[in-house]
């Protein structure tokens, strides 16, 4: 009788091994494996085409689901400016991320897709996000704590919009102002660049004890990935020019522009991006000895090293005239991850062509999906692959409005409070009858938070959420005291209307990278009319909105207090702070201030120092409890 229920028990048995035996068990599924367990089960399993897809990243513009999918795309971005639509709100963000998410979970394997933006002083490409001052500013507080939960603060609001990548920090040492990134530098001075290499901590998390020197680390959900850049040189081209060569011995690149990427590299970052510009002539997109030989090995880097936004086609003159050629220096220079961004089917076609045909190795192909699905796999991607809502409410939250507000309080630079102590004017005295603020960017966010904020070279006009400095100053004096705003006023104005004082805000306008290459460092019209006009008739303080130091000493006779602001960003409350004396000054130059631009380039400790206001300078005022 008990023969039959036996047989059949059996049979239902060797079903359901046979059932388990074909769900097969894939390591790279286990997050309980160690990482390399789960990358070499993973590497094993892909095709080359599949491997292929992971090194290419693409321009959101051009991404679907359909495209994740069809072409195993490993990376999206979002170029400067580029957004789901004007003023999206987080949630429309979380939204496009996890569709494209969602295709790439969709194919074979289910790699999941890491989505990159660049968050180089906040999340600057999205509408109410807390714009912190740019790194120049940043320099200038000496503050590398500060620096550290600006990271933090910056990781919890591009979390906020479900993007788990920053191309940021820029730890360039810019060893001349004429150059259009100069302000993305944090100093002249390699210490200084070093000391902020704590924004990658910021953003990534803090290493754990005895993680392996070199290998990448991301802290949580709260946390993003980093990338240093611009690998290697990029502060040091001749005369500043933008993507141009640096004509500098080995010694000199490994002692000033090589020291912050050993520390962002102890630390942890996830992956560096390499520099448009040459060293002595070579392309640094195709500098194997540099990107393989030093960073690879030298240094040991285990994250991806990823191209800049066409790298590959700049690496010919003019560029994409040879794209095969371009394809095969870059990838065998060690390049990672390719920023193609827009015509990735020429890239992949390109690529497996050369593999194929054996110009490209295949041991080189698996370094860089290794490299890619290391950072992956470190950051979690495979756990929880697609962002929710619930961290929407840290993008532009008040606490980091009010760490914003101390960055621009650390950040000013006083450079001239009258001509002695008895006859200085800051602080301001908050109760006089009647003040004229003038100038271009004394009420325009996009003025006061520059390039890289909302558009790629930035914006003129109140583009985002904050507070402009007009209506920071406003806020600040007593209630009875009258503040006059007259953006250009004529002398005839000023003296007829009996101010007690000026505040005069100008400065450069937006601009990034190339566009703000200049051979001359003038402030541009009607900046010096304006403050000729003002400060010939009423006391004043100037204050520049640059991204660098400026030509000012034609008009330095005229005025009475003068006061470099950089780039604050949103927060023009932290202005008015220091200028009533709510809090006191306390930034120093994080570059010199040239006379004139016929002594550039000039940095502290040449033989020929002849600064204006040297390197580290900057008056000191004590806060005031009542004025």
């Amino acid at each position: 009788m008990a023969k039959g229920p036996s047989f059949l028990i059996g049979i239902l048995v060797l079903c359901c091994w046979t059932a388990i035996a074909n769900a097969e068990y894939m390591i790279y599924k286990d997050h309980k494996m160690p990482i390399n367990h789960r990358i070499k089960d993973l590497v094993n399993r892909m095709t080359l085409e599949e491997k292929i897809g992971q090194m290419t990243q693409i321009e959101r513009s051009v991404a679907s689901a359909e495209v994740m999918k069809k072409y195993y795309i490993g990376s999206v971005l979002s170029g400067g400016g580029s957004v789901p639509a004007p003023q999206a709100s987080p949630e429309a963000w979380v939204d496009m991320v996890n569709d494209f998410q969602n295709g790439s979970l969709s194919t074979r394997l289910g790699i999941p897709m890491i989505y990159g933006i660049d968050a180089v002083h906040g999340h600057n490409n999205v509408y109410n996000a807390t714009i912190f001052p740019h790194n120049i500013g940043l320099g200038a507080t000496r503050d590398p704590i500060l620096v550290k939960k600006i990271g933090a603060a910056t990781a919890l609001e591009v979390r906020a919009t479900g993007i788990p990548y920053v191309f940021a920090p820029c730890i360039a040492v810019c060893r001349d102002p004429r150059w259009g990134r100069c302000y993305e530098s944090y100093s002249e001075d390699p210490a200084i660049v070093r000391a902020m290499t704590e924004m990658v901590p910021g953003l990534q998390g803090d290493l754990p004890a005895n993680s392996r020197k070199g290998v990448p680390y991301v802290g949580g959900k709260e946390k993003v990935a980093a990338c240093a850049k611009h690998y290697v040189g990029d502060g040091g081209t001749t005369k500043g020019i933008n993507e141009n060569n640096t004509l500098i011995n080995r010694h000199e690149l490994l002692s000033i522009h090589m020291p912050a990427y050993y520390n962002t590299i102890i630390k942890g970052v996830s992956t560096v991006m390499v520099s448009y510009s040459s060293w002595n002539g070579v392309k640094m997109h195709a500098n194997r000895d540099l990107v393989t030989g030093f960073l690879k090995n030298t240094l040991r880097f285990r994250g991806f090293v990823i191209s800049d936004w066409e790298g590959l086609d700049r690496i010919t003159s003019p560029p994409h005239a040879n794209y095969t050629y371009s394809i095969l220096e870059g990838v065998n220079a060690g390049i990672d991850m390719l920023m193609i961004p827009y015509n990735y089917t020429e890239f992949i076609d390109g690529l497996t062509f050369l593999v194929k045909n054996n110009f490209i190795s295949m041991s080189r192909i698996d370094d860089a999906v290794k490299r890619i699905l290391r950072v992956k796999f470190m950051m979690g991607l495979f756990e929880t692959p697609l962002a929710d809502y619930s961290m929407t409410k840290y993008l532009g939250s008040q606490e980091h409005r009010e760490l914003a507000k101390e960055a621009v309080r650390k950040s000013l630079v006083l450079l001239k409070n009258g001509e002695s102590a008895d006859e200085a004017l800051i602080p301001l005295s908050k109760k006089a009858p009647k003040i004229l603020v003038a100038g271009t960017h004394a009420d325009n966010i996009g003025n006061q938070c520059g390039g890289w904020t909302m558009q790629w070279q930035g914006q003129t006009g109140n583009i985002t959420v904050g507070t402009t400095i007009l209506t920071a100053i406003k806020n600040t004096v007593d209630p009875k005291t009258e503040v006059v705003f007259s953006e250009n006023p004529d002398a005839g104005y000023v003296k007829s209307n009996k101010f007690s004082y000026a505040i005069v805000v100008v400065g450069e306008p937006p601009y990034s990278e190339t566009f703000g290459d200049s051979l001359n460092l003038t402030l541009p019209d009607p900046g010096p009319s304006i403050i000729t006009n003002v400060c010939g008739s009423v006391k004043c303080v100037v204050v520049l909105i640059t991204g660098r130091p400026v030509v000012i000493q034609p008009y330095l006779a005229e005025i009475n207090a003068l006061v470099a602001a950089w780039l604050p960003g949103t927060e023009g409350q932290g202005v008015a702070d220091v200028l009533f004396g709510d809090s006191g000054f306390t930034g120093k130059l994080p570059r010199t201030w040239f006379k004139s631009v016929d002594q550039l380039p000039m940095n502290v400790g040449d033989k020929h120092y002849d600064p204006m206001f040297p390197f580290g300078y900057g008056l000191t005022t004590e806060p005031t409890k009542a004025n």
